[in-house]
């Protein structure tokens, strides 16, 4: 990565190898998505994978499945409730989990996580979810802000085709979590189906630079992690909780100046992460190689005192976290599960470039000889 976080890398087989530098302070180096032992001229990258049990990658539905975790709704300026109108479609789409796997998502909107869903205290949601014509199974949707019957799930099943229709008033303040609940809920959510709705107090909240949002989850497939091919589900796996991926908004290794550089700060700035685990089996260690959360709310639990300085924080499947952070000096601050053999292995890493001047009273990397 060395500056950049990643490069792509031509195996001797034709199958890309991904070298992630994503150590902490040594820069250690991790290497996943391997089919054969080759000498890079720098790295020798040793097999994780056997090749040959998949069928050929598929044509993809869509370039890109990861949210982009800057499109967020604006802060909530209003003092009042109003109506806040929610449509959402779900749709099971071919993508890449990285170059050359493949795999068939289920998904909110086209994206993993589905769309950021902002409303504050007292609010009603008028919450419309259909099912596209061209799926091939029933969907709905929980949302953990929801008082109700199945948070909503039971009112908005929806079959291929079908649209219904609910409303619900928000009346308590945090970042919740919304998933498919089918009785296959734990596989829908695996595929995808998952994403967060805030709540904001009717204060509002403090202002920061940046706001980013996030979402992790893990897929069970037929193949091994790296293998070429088109993947299926592995229901086994999944009942052994044993994972092929463990992934950050859908793509392995996909949030960065190595994939999509759309976390972007300057030094000076804060930054505010809205980060949701699917799952559907797997906690995540949540920390920031480089920083430290300088406020978090655990849950999401924006109602109760934030934990200060915080170096990793537990987030529970089927749970969120608000975290705040700041950048005194440049480079990238790698977000990260700290089950770290998800992130050197699994593919679950995203990262925020930030960039400006350097400081050497808080960090000098070539202090002068004294």
């Amino acid at each position: 990565m060395c500056g950049t976080s990643a490069r792509l890398l031509q195996a001797s087989t034709s199958a890309f190898v991904l070298v992630a530098f994503v150590g902490e302070g040594v820069g250690a180096v991790a290497v996943a998505g391997c089919l054969s032992t080759t000498n890079t001229g720098q790295i020798s990258v040793d097999s994780v994978a056997t090749p040959g049990s998949l069928t050929g990658a598929l044509p993809v539905d869509v370039d890109r499945i990861a949210a982009d975790p800057t499109a967020i709704p604006g802060p909530i300026m209003r003092t009042t409730p109003e109506t806040v109108v929610v449509e959402l479609e779900t749709r099971e789409l071919v993508a890449e989990v990285e170059p050359g796997v493949t795999f068939t998502y289920m998904t909110f909107d086209n994206q993993i996580p589905g769309p950021f869903i902002r409303t504050r205290v007292g609010d009603t949601v008028d919450l419309t979810v259909t099912n596209h014509p061209d799926n091939s199974m029933p969907h709905n949707i929980d949302l953990h802000s929801v008082r109700g019957p199945g948070g909503g799930a039971e009112d908005t099943m929806v079959m291929p085709g079908e649209t219904k229709r609910i409303t619900f008033k928000v009346t308590y303040p945090g970042l919740f979590v919304y998933h498919c609940a089918v009785p296959n809920l734990d596989y829908h959510i695996s595929a995808g189906m998952f994403g967060a709705i805030l709540v904001e107090p009717e204060e509002g909240l403090p202002p920061v630079d940046h706001e980013f949002y996030l979402g992790q989850h893990e897929l069970y497939t037929t193949g091994e992690t790296g293998e070429q091919g088109h993947h299926e589900f592995d229901f086994e796996a999944m009942a052994r909780e044993d994972a092929t991926y463990v992934l950050i908004n859908g793509e392995k290794y996909a949030i960065g100046p190595q994939g999509y550089n759309d976390m972007q700060m300057t030094v000076g700035e804060t930054a505010r992460v809205y980060f949701a685990v699917g799952g559907p089996n797997l906690l995540s260690s949540f920390h920031p190689i480089g920083s430290v959360w300088d406020e978090v709310y655990p849950q999401g639990a924006i109602g109760s005192d934030p934990h200060r300085f915080v170096q990793t924080t537990p987030v529970l499947p089927g749970s969120a976290v608000i975290a705040i952070l700041s950048a005194p000096v440049p480079g990238p601050i790698k977000l990260v599960d700290h089950a770290l053999s998800r992130v050197a292995r699994k593919g679950c890493l995203a990262a925020i470039d930030v960039q400006g001047e350097e400081d050497p009273e808080i960090y000098d990397p070539e202090p002068a000889q004294g």
